[in-house]
Order: structure tokens, then sequence, then C-alpha cells
């Protein structure tokens, strides 16, 4: 039975009302669940939806730039393609181009290599034409000295023998004889000059260095030019130096040199002038020997032209006599030695020459390199008369020599026109020294002393060469095949007397045998 209650409803009626009540009360709920599930869904939808549409645009986009990319690269190939084109046709170009460069540069290295290979010939040629141009010079200067040397040999040795002949000569005839001297030395010593030019510019010139004496080459010098300035009227004073002063020099070289400049301060000195010599120790290691005059002096630029060849100061008046090259070779020979050569010079006041030598030390002096007495001496100790053998071809050579010998009563002479005959008589008399020229017809002196040499009988006679072959290489020849000494013509007669005398004493001290008589061959 429903009840009802006081609202009009009855029980089945709540009961019908309930459970409606809790059909509709539920049904929101869900309808809400579902409308929010539905939106919740909705939502994701959307979400997922706007995911994927970014997604597409996404992946649009990265497409896009998969493109761009692409297109990118295939610019850059193409580009690289292009620039490697261009590379290789650059390289190509380049590689041409130096190829071209490399040819010309062959072809300019043939060309040069062919020039050069031209000019090498050249310079053979040419220099083998230079060196038969300086063999001839110098067999020219040879031949020259040789037939310069002979006639004046005659001139002055004959002028000699008058001088000193018996009876004297009178006084006009010794001033003529004392001009022809005086000429035929003067031209001797033109000659010399220019050898000794022609020998130094050849570079052929051989020193023989050695210790030398200053005192003894100053003293010797001394006596040489005081008749020259007793001539021109010049007051010559050598001042005292240290006796023990050596120089490393050639001796004759330095005699030369002394000899050239004490003659200039002489002859380019003023009337009534003075020449003073002085020798200092300019240092530790040098001599300085300082030759001072009272001329003219010299102007600063003929002092740049003191030195040169053929140059010779004063000749516009003509009144110097020379060549012009004596101290030409006079600077070539002290620079040769090692030494040095100067000048200090006043207009008006004078000049002053110097030369500088290397010092040396003092030597040992050996007692049995005394200087020997003449030969007159010589004679009175021992009055045996001795033999002389003199090889000559030249008639006025032999008549010269013979007239020189005849003076000298104990001296006997042989003579011989050639060489073979020469060694004929040297076997057959045994002489004490033989006297040889050089230039000899058939044999030369040379030979025939090379002959006498392999002969026992005969190779102890020291034999002396007199010859009118005077350049050095000629005497440093002779010397060196073994000549005892080596003279040139023309003959002083006091040298040749003087090495007559040595080469006596030495067949007597050094070969007590040698005039033994031995069988002839």
């Amino acid at each position: 039975m429903n009840r009802k209650h006081n609202n009009g409803v009855s029980d089945s009626d709540d009961q019908g009302q309930s459970g409606m009540a809790g059909q509709y009360k539920d049904r929101p709920v869900v309808v809400l669940k579902n409308n929010i599930m539905a939106r919740k869904n909705a939502v994701i939808d959307d979400k997922a939806d706007v995911l994927r549409r970014e997604e597409l645009v996404s992946a649009r986009e990265n497409a896009a730039g998969l493109r761009e990319e692409a297109v990118h690269l295939r610019e850059e190939q193409a580009i690289a393609r292009e620039r490697g084109i261009h590379t290789a046709a650059t390289v190509q170009a380049a590689s041409d181009e130096h190829m071209v460069t490399l040819q010309q540069a062959n072809a300019h290295l043939v060309v040069a290599t062919i020039e050069a290979h031209k000019l090498a010939e050249q310079i053979q040629i040419a220099k083998a034409q230079l060196e038969s141009a300086n063999l001839a010079k110098s067999d020219f200067l040879s031949r020259m000295s040789h037939e310069l040397r002979t006639p004046l040999n005659a001139i002055l040795g004959f002028a000699q023998l008058l001088e000193a002949g018996n009876p004297p000569p009178t006084d006009t005839q010794i001033l003529r004889l004392d001009q022809i001297i005086k000429a035929g030395w003067y031209l001797l010593e033109l000659i010399n000059e220019i050898l000794d030019l022609a020998v130094i510019e050849s570079g052929k010139l051989s020193l023989s260095r050695e210790a030398v004496s200053l005192i003894d080459v100053v003293h010797e010098c001394q006596a040489m030019v005081e008749a020259q300035a007793q001539q021109h009227d010049i007051r010559l004073t050598f001042h005292p130096f240290d006796p023990g002063w050596f120089a490393n020099a050639d001796r004759t070289r330095v005699k030369q040199v002394l000899i050239n400049l004490l003659s200039n301060a002489i002859k380019y000195n003023r009337e009534h002038g003075t020449v003073d010599v002085y020798c200092i120790e300019s240092a530790p290691d040098c001599l300085r020997i300082r030759i001072k005059d009272s001329g003219a002096g010299l102007t600063p630029e003929q002092l740049v032209q003191l030195f040169q060849p053929f140059n010779r100061l004063g000749q516009e008046t003509g009144a110097v006599e020379g060549t012009g090259i004596g101290l030409v070779v006079t600077k070539q020979l002290v620079e040769l030695m090692g030494g040095a050569i100067g000048v200090d010079s006043t207009v008006g006041v004078g000049s002053e020459f110097w030369i500088d030598l290397v010092k040396d030390v003092t030597p040992q002096l050996d007692a049995g390199h005394a200087l020997s007495s003449d030969l007159a001496a010589h004679a009175q100790g021992n009055p045996a008369q001795r033999t002389l053998l003199y090889v000559e071809d030249n008639p006025a050579n032999l008549m010269l020599v013979e007239q020189i010998i005849a003076g000298h009563p104990h001296v006997r002479m042989l003579s011989a026109r050639d060489g073979h005959l020469g060694i004929a008589l040297a076997r057959a008399h045994r002489p004490d020294v033989i006297l040889m020229d050089i230039n000899l017809p058939g044999i030369s002196g040379l030979q025939t002393l090379k002959i006498l040499r392999q002969d026992p009988a005969v190779a102890h006679i020291p034999v002396i060469a007199l010859s009118a072959n005077a350049m050095f290489r000629d005497i440093e020849k002779g010397l060196a095949a073994g000549f005892f000494r080596y003279l040139t013509k023309p003959i002083k007669i006091n040298e040749f007397m003087s090495a007559f005398d040595d080469a006596l004493k030495f067949s007597e001290t050094e070969l007590p045998h040698a005039n033994e008589t031995g069988p002839l061959r």
C-alpha cells in the first residue's frame, strides 16, 4: 500500500520518483563526463591535429630546406666544376707559358754555351799567341843583348887597354879615350835598363835574396859614383851608421838601385850642390836608406809622373840624358825584394828618395870566403907559370883577352875557335882555368862544358863563362850548368882578373893535382 506523505506523494510515487530521480540524477554526470571526455578527446584531437599540422609544416620546411640545400649543393658543384675547368685552363696556360720560358731559357743556354766555348777557344788561342809573343820577345831581347854587347866589348876593352897601356897615352889621347869609355859604359847602361824592364815585365826576373851587408854595398856604391860627383862639383857625404846591419835582399840589385838613385841625385842637382846619404832603422824589421839632394825639387805634378815608364823629367830642355825607365826599374826591383820606395820633394829646396829593405840577422861569416888578393900579388907568391885556355870564335875578343893576359908574364894563353878544338886542347894541356864563350860554332859553350864535366881527366878544371848573353836567365842557366863564374861582356878588366884569380886559387887549394899530366885523348 502506497503511503502518501504530507507533500501528497505516496511511497510508491516516492520510489518511482526516486528511481527516476536517481536515474536522472546520474545522467548529467555521465553526460558531463562524456562531454568532458569528448572535449578532452576533441582537445587531444585538436592537439594531435595541431601537432600533425606542425609536423607537416616542419616536414614541409625540412623538405624545403633539403630542396634548398640540394639546389645550393648543385650550384656549388656547378661552381666547383666551373672553377675546376677554369683552374685547369689556368694551370694549362701557366704550364704552356712556363714551357715556353723553359724553351727560351734552354735556347739562350745553348747559345751561351756555344759562345762560351768559342770564347774559351779564343782565350786559348790568345794565350798561346801571347806566350809565343813573349817567347819571341825574350828571344829577340836575348839576341839584341848579345848583338849589342859584342861590339861594345871590343870598344870598351881596347879603350881600357889603351888607357892603361905602356907607353902611357898623351893627355889628348887620355881625353879622347875617356870620352870613348864614358860613352860606351853609358850605352851599356841604357841597354841594361831596357832589358831589365822587359825581363821584369815578363815575370822572368829571379832574385837571389841573402843577408847583404849594407855597409859593404854602400861603400862599393860610393866608390862607383865619387868620380861622377866630382865631375859635377857635387859634395857627396855618406853619414856613418851601424856596420852590423844586414838586409835580406839581392846584393847585385841593391847596388843597382843605389847607383841609380845616387846618379840621379848628382845628375838633377844644382851647381855646387850636395848629396847626403843616411841609413837608419825605420822599424824593428826594416832598414831605410835615404838619399837627399839639394836640387831644384819636384812639383806635385812631376811627382805623379815620376815612376811612369819612358817619362824622363827634364827632357823638355834636353839637359838630362837617359831612357826615363831607371826609376821604374828601381821601384820594381825594390818591391820584388819585399821593400818599398818613396820620395819627398820641395821645389827650390831639393828631393829625398828613400828605400826600405827587410832587415836580416847578422850572418856568421866564414873566414874562407874572404876576398882574394889581386892577380899580381898572387903571381909573386907562386911564380910558376899558369895556363889559361880561351874558347872564343870572335877574333876581337880573343885579341882583347890576349892583351889583358900579356901584362902577366906568369900566365900563358891558349885559344880555340870552337868547342871541339877547346875540348882537345883541354885534354892535351890540362889548363889551370878555361875561359868559355857561350855562342860558339858547332857546339855551344854549354855543350862543351857538359862534355868536359863528363871526362874525369879535365872535369876538375874551373870553367869561367864569358858571354854577351847577359839576361838573368842566361846567367842562372849557366851557373846551374856548372860554370865556376859567369861574366858578361863587355869585359870589366878588374872583374875579369878577380874571377881569374879566384879560379887559380881554386885549382891550387881544392885540386892540388889538377896540373898533373895525364894521357892524351
